[in-house]
């Protein structure tokens, strides 16, 4: 059993066009259309038996809008295997009606990304919905570290984060890219071992380049093999969720690269897919 925590999908009408922009600022490349189609053909292919749909929400009028989408979806997304996230914006007022009817609605977490909606994760904005969202039982699954596309300002960082742990103490917060991008020092000096998940998505192994433009990406600095088993060994592999980032990795390769480090089988086990269906309350998986 497989579960990616960390896939993204965009409507047909507009994912060309989104894929083109994120490469272009990101200077990577993309593995899928973008499609939930093509999430599922790059399932199939890696053997993913589940992929949790994290939708960003760029601005705040996009919150109701999507969410109702996402909600109207639920049921079909997951006959594919597409467990889907709704989304949350620092700047949406409505915050605590619209975090209830997402839960009322089934959906089990919101993802938040601090980079892409330029505000810092211990502003209170982002603390409150962190608050309230724990306080409905959803997951929080939050952008952490450096953006490769916006690679000026850590919005995130683990000194940030901690502050949020200490004041809300979110029950279930999921911090994306093994806790902080590229920070792997302060990550595995200050973190690992808190209270929280770290999912694995771009995180691991090479950073392809984007092929359809000259340059390579400003930032290349994922996790070498060493450094991530060290921190999954003081993190606690039980706190760790196998994650993508997909489209912007390729998933059959990255469940290769997370199968071949020296990790033991029941370590494995729990991060490719026990913690995530526990997490998520799979009870029949």
């Amino acid at each position: 059993m497989i579960i990616d925590f960390h896939v993204h999908t965009f409507p047909d009408a507009i994912s060309a066009n989104v894929l083109a922009k994120l490469s272009r600022m990101s200077h990577t490349e993309y593995f899928t259309d973008g499609s939930v189609d093509g999430l599922t053909a790059s399932m199939k292919e890696a053997s993913v038996d589940y992929s949790v749909n994290l939708p960003v929400m760029t601005r705040p009028d996009q919150v109701e809008k999507v969410n109702s989408a996402l909600i109207q979806q639920k049921e079909a997304l997951a006959r594919q295997g597409i467990l889907t996230f709704a989304g949350m914006h620092p700047d949406y007022d409505n915050y605590k009606q619209e975090l209830l009817r997402i839960q009322q609605n089934g959906i089990p977490g919101i993802k938040i990304h601090p980079a892409y909606q330029n505000t810092a994760i211990d502003d209170i904005r982002m603390m409150r919905i962190i608050d309230q969202a724990s306080a409905l039982g959803l997951i929080v699954l939050t952008h952490a570290g450096v953006d490769i596309g916006i690679y000026d300002r850590n919005y995130a960082s683990v000194g940030q984060i901690l502050k949020v742990i200490d004041e809300v103490h979110p029950a279930k917060l999921v911090l994306a890219h093994m806790g902080n991008w590229g920070c792997w020092q302060d990550v595995e000096r200050d973190l690992a071992g808190a209270d929280v998940w770290l999912d694995t998505a771009f995180a691991i192994g090479p950073i392809t380049p984007d092929r359809a433009h000259s340059g390579t990406p400003y930032l290349s600095d994922n996790l070498s093999d060493d450094a991530f088993v060290r921190i999954v060994n003081k993190h606690g592999a039980d706190k760790i969720l196998f994650a993508t980032d997909s489209p912007w990795e390729s998933q059959k390769d990255y469940v290769q690269r997370v199968d071949r480090q020296k990790l033991t089988p029941r370590q494995k086990e729990l991060i490719f897919s026990a913690n995530a269906a526990k997490l998520l309350g799979l009870a029949h998986v």
